[in-house]
C-alpha cells in the first residue's frame, strides 16, 4: 500500500491558499480515481482506493502544516506502509508558479511541514512532489504569502501544476509497481 499525503492547513479559511496546494493535488487525484477523502482519524481525513493498480491511502492532515509529522507518523504506524511508500505533495516557495518537481529524500529546505514529517518518522527517505508557488514580493513575510490565495492570473497555471503533480504521483506508483514485479 502507498500513502499519498497532501500538506496544507485544515479549514475553509485556508482552502484556496498557496500553502494548501498539496491538499488541492490529492483532492484532484482522489477525484480522478473516485476515492472519497471522508473518513476521519484523530489527525487526518483519508480515503482508501486504487491508483494505477496499487492500493493507496490518500490523506489530508488536520494538524496544521507545522505538525504534519504527527499525522504522517500515525498513518505509517497504523497501516502496513513503509516511509519509502510515502508520497507527499506540498507547496514550495523556491519553485516559481508553474514548476513541479519530484524528489526522493533530502532535507526539508525550510518547509516546516516536511521538517515535521522528517522529525516524526525519523527518516528523509520518502517521495515529495514539490509544487511551485513562487517567492513572496519584497517586504512580505513568507508566512503571510503562503497563507494568501493565488492571484487570478495564476489560477490556470496552478491548475496545470496540479495535473503535473498528479501525473508524477502516478509515475511513482507505476515505477515502484514495475520494480516490485521484477524482484
Amino acid at each position: 500500500m502507498k500513502a499519498i499525503v497532501g500538506l496544507g492547513n485544515y479549514g475553509t479559511k485556508y482552502e484556496k491558499t498557496r500553502h494548501n496546494v498539496g491538499f488541492i493535488a490529492v483532492d484532484r487525484l482522489a477525484s480522478i480515481y473516485d476515492i472519497r477523502i471522508n473518513r476521519k482519524d484523530n489527525f487526518f481525513l483519508f480515503g482508501i482506493g486504487v491508483v494505477e493498480g496499487k492500493d493507496v491511502l490518500i490523506a489530508k492532515p488536520h494538524t496544521y502544516m507545522n505538525k504534519s509529522g504527527v499525522a504522517v507518523s500515525s498513518i505509517l504506524t497504523d497501516n502496513p506502509i513503509l516511509p519509502s511508500d510515502l508520497i507527499v505533495t506540498h507547496d514550495d516557495i523556491d519553485l516559481q508558479v508553474g514548476r513541479v518537481k519530484k524528489k526522493f529524500g533530502g532535507g526539508d529546505a525550510g518547509h516546516k511541514g516536511i521538517g515535521s514529517i522528517i522529525e516524526s518518522i525519523a527518516t528523509k527517505n520518502f517521495y515529495r512532489i514539490r509544487i511551485g508557488v513562487g517567492r513572496p514580493p519584497e517586504g512580505m513575510e513568507v508566512s503571510d504569502y503562503v497563507l494568501s490565495p493565488f492571484h487570478r492570473d495564476e489560477l490556470e497555471i496552478i491548475s496545470i501544476s496540479v495535473e503535473k503533480a498528479v501525473n508524477l504521483v502516478k509515475e511513482i506508483i507505476k515505477t515502484n509497481q514495475a520494480m516490485s514485479n521484477e524482484q
